[in-house]
């Protein structure tokens, strides 16, 4: 089986080669949740109104994949850091823990999501029209929970050993299986929105199989031990580098809850169902840039664990030039063809040219979240966890949730007022992001070269 060897090698192959399995697994989870919108939007006779329902269901959705990216994305480094210092005994007990915490949080998440979800999506701004799409879907869905957080939430692990290929199979085999099952139990078994969750449920445990049926074989160094499953060495560690993605996931729930709630009072039912649109546009231009940060992820983990600080900075920068290209590139491909990505989700004309200034407006300055994405990046990867904690917090929690508020009723903006709010903190958050982690960063990697007599 082909393994990336993080010792040998340039860093640029080394991380193409962790990189490019890991893009087509992203595009491949993508279909996840975009193929069930796809297909929904088209449903005859109620699909524009159930697009906008799933939309409320959204915030749920970041909650559970924000406990997932604390415990998969927030052990990693640990794990990548004890293998550059060949700490194996570390590295083994955080993986461990860290499938352990997937499978009790979910079991939990299940059970309070379940009892409360009617409660939490009426809150969220679901009206007794759209609850009735919303609530069946999401409880439906949620019976994945445990399916979902394992599959995705182990997924680093694989990576940071070098399994890149296995983890893009693991995705493979659920994406590929929603795919097929999404129209057989929407249209040809007539379950409409239910299908779509139906069909994810039964992705999720097969994508499930697949990556414990990896941890359990020879092939994986590091075996899952089901002895004293109560046991959680290292979690506090683990716990607390993983706020920061954690944090990412909950503050996006937030914005969600805050953007679906002021359109529905600026704009009406049909501008969530806009914002449906765009934030799934946003999840298919950030797929191939987030595949490029975690790609790098284990990369700059590893050597920055072996005490090589000249590498560890050619991956940021590649990191950095690679983020702020590919971001120019397709801000120009939305200003030119708007319509594309709009119409992937919805057929109805009036939704389509609805979109299409919420749609530039989103977008105005989305190059400036490559900058986000670089700093926030080499935090996490450097086991930074203030830095991490602070910059997740900073963009969305403390500017974009108080500017969806003030520029539609302060300003007068109205509708337009919630999608400026993303750009404006793409500028502010981006920069003060990047350069925070050029001015702590940098330096501390050069005195470390410098200790070295610069053999690195």
């Amino acid at each position: 089986m082909q393994k990336v060897d993080f010792d040998n090698g340039s860093i640029t192959k080394n991380i193409i080669r962790t990189a490019l399995p890991m893009l087509v697994a992203q595009v491949i989870s993508l279909l996840y949740s975009v193929v069930d919108r796809i297909y929904i939007g088209r449903i005859e006779g109620y699909g524009t109104q159930a697009l906008g329902a799933i939309g409320l269901c959204f915030p749920i959705v970041m909650l559970i994949g924000g406990f997932t990216n604390m415990f998969g994305l927030g052990g990693a480094p640990l794990f990548s850091i004890g293998l550059g210092k060949n700490d194996r005994k570390k590295a083994g007990e955080v993986l461990n823990t860290a499938f352990r915490l997937e499978i009790i949080v979910g079991a939990i998440l299940i059970l309070c999501c379940e009892l409360f979800a009617r409660r939490i999506l009426s809150v969220f701004g679901a009206t007794a029209e759209e609850l009735r799409f919303s609530v069946p879907y999401i409880r439906i869905y949620l019976l994945g929970t445990i399916f979902t957080m394992v599959a995705t939430g182990m997924n680093p692990y694989i990576n940071a050993q070098g399994y890149a290929v296995i983890g893009m199979k693991s995705v493979l085999v659920g994406a590929v299986s929603n795919i097929i099952l999404d129209p057989v139990f929407i249209f040809l078994l007539g379950l409409g929105v239910n299908g779509a969750a139906v069909a994810t449920v039964i992705a999720q445990f097969l994508s499930m199989l697949f990556v414990v049926r990896f941890l359990l074989g020879a092939d994986n160094e590091f075996q899952i031990c089901f002895q004293n499953f109560f046991t959680f060495p290292h979690a506090k560690e683990i716990v607390s580098l993983g706020l920061s993605p954690f944090i990412m996931q909950c503050t996006n729930s937030l914005v969600s809850v805050a953007c679906n709630s002021v359109l529905m009072r600026t704009g009406g039912a049909l501008y969530v169902s806009v914002m449906t649109i765009i934030s799934s546009v946003r999840q298919i231009l950030d797929t191939p840039i987030m595949a490029v940060t975690e790609g790098a992820s284990p990369t700059i983990s590893y050597n920055y664990g072996a005490g090589r600080p000249r590498k560890v900075r050619q991956a940021v920068t590649l990191v950095t030039v690679t983020a702020v290209l590919y971001t120019c590139l397709m801000w120009l491909v939305i200003e030119r063809f708007p319509l594309l990505f709009i119409k992937i989700f919805s057929d109805d004309p009036v939704l389509q040219q609805l979109a299409l200034r919420p749609l530039h407006l989103y977008f105005f300055a989305f190059v400036f979240q490559a900058f986000q994405y670089s700093g926030q990046t080499t935090f996490k990867a450097l086991n930074k966890k203030k830095q991490t904690i602070f910059f997740s917090l900073f963009r969305k929690a403390i500017m974009v949730v108080p500017l969806t508020y003030l520029l539609p009723f302060v300003f007068h903006m109205g509708a337009d007022g919630v999608f400026m709010a993303e750009p404006v903190s793409n500028v502010i958050g981006g920069l003060a992001c990047f350069s925070t982690m050029m001015i702590t960063v940098v330096p501390e990697l050069k005195r470390m070269e410098t200790g070295r007599g610069g053999e690195e």
